[in-house]
């Protein structure tokens, strides 16, 4: 019997107009997935070439593009049948990623996958490719795409070494002023690194080999390309660890207004008598968060531990922030109490959890997941 997953797959977008680059950043991902499983979801339009092989037209079709990746052509109503599949245990993917038609909506898209009721996904952003030498030509033909940008989590101003420095800067100013709070990163041939999507995977049944993902991995050229800047030039990570517990409500006022530019923040957080069981695992995605509770370990150190990525980011500032955002020491071993509206007496620290419970979804009980696995056995 495959063992019920427990953790829930990131469901990536990749948006943007025919001709914008999307399907060469996607096959950079597969190239430079440092032993990440993929599953890619082809939107239907017209013929699409991935790697060797080639979906053409064919409608609910699902191809293995080898090495622990699957392709599906779909149409937009179906994507649920189609994530339904992608998620069971026995496909043990680690991420999926969403190619959508260059005439799609992807807002539409987007909400979908919003207001899907599959427990085992989690929206992992809307990337929006932009071809930066056909910008202006695009928006004239396309107005629709400062509607596209306007939703983005993710901007990747693609094809950059096709305008010269002082054009290139001119489309970042007006790709960030349509996109904003987005993060905007320059590419060239779609090359971005793939942590910015997505983690390395790290499997606990061995089949792949556990380790880092390295730029060695990320540094591959194409055959051809002498073009040799990193990839992680294009972004910043910056890391933030606590000892010291996290006010809640300063902690959800912090990510309710994070700065332009920060993408991505992932880690587990420690709310102390907030909730001294758990850790409340975070993921956040352009506007989009999600906590999920988690028990600690036993003499496991609580820590606060958050990983932030985005570009044009003030390092410095986002630290100082989340060091503001610490709780203040316990001065009494009761919590102080506060009435609520029907005269009861809630503890404050209880009441402060409210604003991170917001983001917490519910899951499904383990009766569920345990009839989920014996019907897929």
């Amino acid at each position: 019997m495959t063992p019920p997953r427990t953790q829930q797959i990131p469901v990536v977008v990749l948006a943007g107009f025919l001709g914008s680059g999307k399907t060469t950043l996607l096959n950079h991902l597969l190239r430079n997935r440092a032993g990440t499983r993929i599953g890619v979801i082809v939107n239907d339009f017209g013929s699409i070439e991935i790697d060797a092989m080639t979906v053409a037209g064919q409608v609910g079709s699902t191809v293995s593009l080898g090495n622990g990746c699957l392709c599906c052509a779909v149409d937009a109503s179906e994507l649920d049948t189609f994530l339904e599949t992608l998620t069971r245990p026995s496909a043990r993917l680690d991420v999926i990623v969403i190619e959508a038609s260059g005439l799609a909506e992807p807002q539409e898209l987007v909400r979908m996958l919003l207001a899907s009721e599959n427990p085992h996904i989690l929206y992992g952003g809307l990337v929006e490719v932009v071809d930066a030498a056909e910008f202006d030509g695009v928006r004239e033909r396309h107005p629709e795409i400062d509607r596209h940008l306007a939703v983005a989590d993710l901007v990747v101003l693609n094809k950059t070494d096709r305008v010269a420095e002082a054009e290139q800067q001119r489309l970042r100013t007006a790709v960030a002023e349509l996109s904003a709070p987005a993060a905007v990163i320059s590419a060239v041939h779609g090359r971005i690194d793939p942590e910015l999507l997505f983690d390395p995977a790290l499997r606990p049944d061995g089949e792949e080999r556990i380790r880092q993902l390295t730029f060695e991995d990320l540094l591959r050229e194409e055959a051809g390309d002498g073009h040799a800047d990193h990839l992680h030039a294009a972004y910043e990570s910056v890391e933030f660890t606590s000892n010291v517990p996290m006010d809640p409500r300063r902690f959800i006022a912090f990510l309710d207004s994070r700065p332009e530019g920060l993408y991505r923040i992932k880690g587990f957080a420690d709310f102390g008598v907030g909730d001294r069981d758990n850790r409340y695992a975070l993921h956040a995605v352009g506007r989009f968060l999600r906590f999920v509770p988690q028990p600690w370990a036993r003499d496991e150190q609580r820590l606060t531990q958050l990983v932030m990525i985005g570009a044009g980011i003030d390092a410095e500032a986002l630290r100082t922030g989340l060091a503001a955002c610490r709780a203040e020491p316990v001065q009494s071993a009761d919590p102080a109490r506060a009435s609520d509206d029907d005269g009861s007496e809630t503890p404050d620290a209880e009441r402060a959890m409210w604003g991170v419970l917001r983001y917490v979804r519910q899951e499904p009980e383990p009766e569920e997941v345990r009839e989920e696995a014996a019907a897929e056995a």
